[in-house]
């Protein structure tokens, strides 16, 4: 039983999808093409933004993102210890130090506190200029925007939402897109909503700021203008992507719906026996990944293997355990809780398309497997 299953996708999306790409082999339109304007409406409306703007993937969305607010030499942006290496990697792109702070126990996800101090001990040290937050919405679920924005707000920090992997999520009535100022995410194909390949987004309310994304990501040019108009990159969202995109946000909300069931049924069926993700009220997951806490992770995640069930371990290294960031570390960093997870974290199978019959495999195997 596989983690993920991207080989069936023409049985979930059949003529929707080759129709569309039929469409773009048609036109020829492959770079800015038709769907890709039509794509970044439908996505706007879904998340309930003025602005989505559609990029060539997450990565490029965060550097873009922090072009746009001005990040330097000198300039420190605060990102989760426990997330992948492509958060802090866009920051060291764009020219500026990434400062890895702690996550919550129980969600995962940037803690506050841990923010607020880390912050603190950066302007202690005074060598960095605290300037951007990057949250991450680990594994589905959003970051508790709430508090962490008010600690930006206290230290005059911007906040850019890395949502990668919770589009579709939602506290209260807001959308993942609409939590933040700016947001970046991916549709690599094992986000919730995945293309063919790679692939993102940046949203945001402000037209200024969507105006400077669209030029970043065609070499700095204004609409079809060859002057560069600012510094830019090549990190357009390909037509035949945005094709693929169109096809599965016309379904997002099923995909949405049957993850959930599927969740739930883990929730009620593992609690007691792991750790089970926690949920806080007013929040809801996209649940990219289904991911549980055993001590004895490793063993449990061999007989799982064992009974067929592929899983995942989404991070085994926090960040600042990274060979690559070794360079912006100041040596003090106090991250426990990050470091535990990394040695705890377990991924089950969460898709579309498990059966009640697989679920229930996968239940009896990791109950057998901590007993």
């Amino acid at each position: 039983m596989p983690l993920f299953d991207l080989m069936r996708q023409d049985e979930r999306f059949g003529s929707r999808l080759s129709g569309r790409l039929a469409a773009v082999l048609k036109h020829g339109q492959f770079i800015l093409g038709p769907e890709v304007a039509e794509f970044e409406a439908a996505l706007a409306s879904y998340a309930g933004v003025r602005h989505a703007i559609g990029v060539s993937s997450g990565r490029d969305a965060l550097i873009m993102a922090l072009m746009t607010l001005g990040v330097g030499p000198g300039d420190a942006v605060f990102v989760p210890a426990l997330t992948f290496s492509a958060t802090a990697g866009a920051v060291v792109a764009a020219g500026g130090v990434p400062v890895f702070t702690d996550v919550d126990p129980e969600t995962f996800n940037m803690s506050a506190d841990e923010l607020d101090r880390t912050i603190e001990l950066t302007l202690a040290r005074g060598e960095l200029r605290p300037k951007v937050v990057i949250p991450v919405d680990l594994y589905g679920l959003p970051a508790d925007y709430a508090a962490i924005g008010a600690v930006a707000l206290k230290h005059g920090l911007a906040v850019l939402s890395d949502a990668a992997q919770s589009f579709g999520g939602t506290i209260g009535e807001k959308r993942v897109g609409d939590l933040a100022p700016i947001t970046a995410t991916s549709f690599y194909p094992t986000k919730p909503l995945g293309a063919f390949g790679d692939g993102g987004a940046i949203f945001t309310n402000d037209s200024e700021l969507a105006e400077t994304f669209r030029q970043l990501r065609s070499h700095g040019m204004q609409g079809s203008g060859d002057v560069a108009m600012r510094l830019g990159m090549t990190g357009r969202l390909d037509t035949l992507q945005a094709a693929v995109l169109l096809a599965k946000l016309e379904s997002f909300d099923d995909r949405l719906a049957e993850c959930c069931h599927i969740a739930a049924r883990y929730q009620r069926a593992l609690a007691g026996a792991v750790d089970t993700p926690r949920v806080p009220p007013g929040f809801s997951s996209a649940w990219a990944l289904y991911t549980i806490r055993v001590a004895n992770r490793d063993a449990v995640r061999a007989q799982l293997a064992q009974s067929g069930v592929e899983t995942g371990v989404y991070y085994r290294v926090p960040l600042h355990r990274h060979p690559a960031f070794a360079p912006w570390l100041s040596g003090g960093e106090q991250l426990a809780v990050s470091e535990q997870l990394a040695d705890e974290v377990l991924s089950l199978p969460l898709r579309p398309g498990l059966s009640e019959v697989d679920v229930d495999h996968v239940i009896e195997t990791v109950l057998r497997a901590v007993h």
